[in-house]
């Protein structure tokens, strides 16, 4: 049986951890070097970094705090938002990344994923997926870019497959349906892209319980469960998810 992993998710506006609900009403969360510290020392299997409003805001990601995160934990980081080349994706390294998760320049530029992935091991590309319900497509869901805000048309399931077929290590889909609700994830989205790549897939997007998290695992076939919202506001910590995990016979690092 896998390890699941238990991942926190520092989302980054203006220098600052935020959360919104279904990628909109940002509300300020806390301080990113803090918050990356606090999760590293309370068992945070890894650290999710990204920066939500690059994309569209046509910048780069923000390096130097993701370099002043890294400097204090000692858990492996994701970053993302904003990567557009093999450059931003040396950059993130050098700045204390383990991996890139790379999303709008993914559906814009293919080819930037097989060449990252050649470049840098498939391992160190993850995938994120930002998608909506949408009635006619074959799964469902439509891929959302630019931070979910702009319709591509594409469905998020053969997109998945088209991805994994680049060499890709793991899916991040994230639901905009059920972001921040604190109502579950989508869990059709997460069985079907884990089902249909053969990929490691993070849950993301509308933990707001602890039967949520299992339920990402045993329903969803995710093998890690990202979250925000519980976490930054102290609703859920990271042993109280690991430690119900294993009680229902999941295998968790604790």
């Amino acid at each position: 049986m896998a390890v699941v992993r238990v991942i926190p998710c520092l989302d980054m506006k203006d220098g600052r951890v935020v959360k919104g609900v279904h990628f909109v009403d940002l509300q300020d969360a806390a301080d990113p070097v803090a918050a990356g510290r606090a999760y590293s020392e309370s068992g945070a299997d890894e650290i999710a970094f990204l920066d939500i409003t690059a994309t569209v805001e046509k910048r780069r990601t923000m390096f130097d705090v993701l370099a002043k995160v890294a400097a204090v934990v000692d858990v492996p980081i994701t970053a993302g938002g904003g990567i557009r080349s093999i450059e931003d994706i040396e950059q993130a390294i050098d700045a204390g990344a383990s991996a890139v998760s790379i999303s709008s320049a993914a559906y814009r530029d293919p080819d930037l994923v097989q060449r990252a992935v050649e470049r840098f091991g498939g391992r160190r590309i993850v995938i994120a997926i930002d998608a909506d319900q949408r009635a006619g497509l074959p799964s469902g869901r439509e891929v959302y870019i630019d931070g979910g805000r702009t319709a591509t048309g594409k469905d998020a399931v053969e997109f998945a497959r088209e991805m994994a077929a680049l060499g890709v290590g793991q899916i991040l889909p994230t639901s905009k349906a059920t972001d921040g609700t604190k109502d579950g994830y989508d869990i059709a989205l997460t069985r079907a892209i884990a089902d249909a790549t053969g990929l490691p897939v993070i849950a993301s997007g509308g933990a707001g319980k602890l039967e949520h998290f299992y339920e990402a695992v045993v329903e969803g076939h995710a093998q890690a469960v990202l979250a925000a919202s519980v976490f930054h506001f102290g609703i859920l910590t990271i042993r109280q998810v690991k430690e119900y995990l294993r009680s229902r016979g999941l295998a968790v690092n604790l």
